[in-house]
């Protein structure tokens, strides 16, 4: 869930314009693949696009993907505040 909330993260700072692979890769510290995977699983789910800038790939973050985002974060705020580990 941590990667999942990390590529997002990256993602949603990519604002409309949207993030290449190799930006989130370095934030997340993933291998390339590793983002195509997820990002993948992400797009099946809905709350990641992709689409094609030239020659790159770009992955921008849903409605559906900032909404997940919000409420994970209030998910860890709660769980930090009951001193337990997910």
């Amino acid at each position: 869930m941590g990667i999942i909330a990390d590529i997002l993260g990256v993602t949603m700072d990519g604002g409309t314009q949207g993030v290449i692979v190799s930006a989130i890769s370095r934030r997340a510290n993933l291998s390339h693949y590793a983002v195509l995977e997820k990002c993948q699983k992400l797009i099946d789910a809905g709350l990641v696009e992709s689409m094609k800038a030239e020659r790159n790939r770009l992955f921008r973050v849903t409605e559906k993907g900032i909404r997940f985002f919000q409420e994970f974060q209030r998910f860890q705020g709660v769980m930090q505040g009951l001193n337990l580990r997910y």
